[in-house]
């Protein structure tokens, strides 16, 4: 430790971790701590983290609600790219980091703090994605990362220092596993999850019931979208946050959105992850089958070669990258047409598009009917055909000439 700390913003949940961070740094860096809780759809207890933090020592106490701009200036911009890492994880918590950070540092400028803090471990994502944040808001905050410091490092000594420094931690029962939950996702890391060849058990899971145990009717829904974003399910529109919030209500009765993933972090390691993203999941679909009648093909083609690199930057935590603002405008322009109404059906773990429709489309039955038509000339397909295979063709004469 060589950094020389007067007052420092913590990114502070309550829990055993960030209470005894609050208090180990005002013990090792005989500093100020403001303490930031964000409310991101955690449904965490906020009532009481205002007192139990002045009670462990915080100097002043932010409890925001950034519910509406997390969804609104970061989950639907990721959803406009149908973003999804690994071909398996729609980046819930990879979308949550930036904001936190964004707000942390917000604080820092206001309260005139010279450092932030967070609880991410030294083996994780989440380090990297709160600093690299921190760092391109501001290269010259200076950042307390007590993961990589301490020497604390199991839940027993944890626990020992909070007896000792009398702090209060939580008394429920503990999860053989650690959770993370914002209005996108929960997920569930560690504990009995970390051998992949063990099930999770039924009784972890908190947003949706097992498709097993779903209803036997299927449920239908139509949600309409303007310019790639949701705006209104079944005619009622709401708030990103709301909308989001009823489409995890919907999906998780029906036993939608799970998803059990061994991916690959950015520090190097594999890690088996486990995750509940109804809404997400619902979406996700939906904004692909709007897209698949108001897109053009060399432009959805093109954006979606981009995809698995768009992700990882999100995943790797380079949301404030001039690269990844680039990309976003492109994607952005995309959106302009897609515009419509999409009609699912949620039964028993699955989301199925039953219709689309838009005044945008470019689908047109003039064109596809399989009957009598006007507009297509289907012996020009010899000539399209012959064409294309010409190199093809030449190839295999070359060949036999050989």
């Amino acid at each position: 430790m060589n950094k020389h700390v007067n007052k420092v913003v913590l990114a502070y949940s309550g829990g055993l971790d960030t209470s005894v961070i609050l208090k180990w740094l005002i013990e090792t860096y005989d500093c100020e701590v403001v303490a930031f809780s964000a409310d991101i759809g955690q449904e965490e207890e906020l009532d009481h983290l205002d007192e139990k933090a002045r009670k462990t020592g915080a100097a002043s106490v932010y409890i925001d609600d950034l519910r509406e701009e997390f969804v609104r200036d970061y989950v639907f911009p990721a959803f406009r790219a149908n973003a999804i890492y690994e071909g398996q994880y729609l980046l819930g918590t990879s979308l949550a980091r930036p904001l936190i950070s964004k707000r942390q540092m917000e604080i820092a400028a206001l309260e005139g703090a010279d450092a932030v803090s967070h609880g991410a471990t030294g083996k994780g994502n989440d380090q990297v994605r709160f600093e690299l944040s921190y760092y391109a808001i501001n290269p010259a905050i200076k950042v307390v990362a007590p993961w990589r410091e301490w020497d604390l490092n199991s839940r027993s000594a944890l626990m020992a220092f909070a007896e000792t420094h009398g702090i209060p931690v939580p008394t429920t029962k503990d999860k053989p596993y650690s959770t993370d939950r914002n209005l996108l996702h929960i997920s569930y890391e560690g504990g009995i999850l970390e051998d992949p060849w063990n099930p999770p058990p039924e009784d972890m899971f908190t947003l949706s019931v097992s498709p097993k145990a779903a209803p036997d009717m299927p449920e239908e829904l139509e949600l309409q979208f303007e310019k790639g974003n949701p705006v209104a399910i079944n005619g009622e529109r709401l708030s990103p946050a709301s909308l989001l919030a009823q489409l995890n209500k919907m999906g998780g009765r029906h036993g939608i959105g799970r998803d059990d993933i061994v991916e690959n972090r950015f520090v190097g390691m594999k890690s088996r992850g486990v995750y509940e993203t109804p809404g997400g999941t619902i979406l996700r679909k939906a904004h692909m089958a709007m897209e698949s009648i108001t897109m053009d093909r060399e432009v959805m083609h093109l954006r979606d070669s981009l995809i698995p690199r768009y992700a990882e930057m999100i995943y790797y935590g380079f949301w404030f990258s001039p690269e990844r603002e680039v990309l976003q405008k492109m994607i952005d322009d995309t959106q302009e047409k897609v515009s419509g109404l999409v009609r699912l059906e949620l039964y028993k773990g699955s989301c199925r598009v039953l219709g689309r429709k838009s005044r945008e489309s470019l689908y047109n039955e003039d064109f596809a009917t399989f009957e009598d038509d006007s507009v297509y000339r289907q012996k020009d397909a010899e000539g399209f055909i012959r064409l294309n295979a010409l190199r093809l063709r030449i190839n295999k004469l070359m060949e036999q000439k050989r």
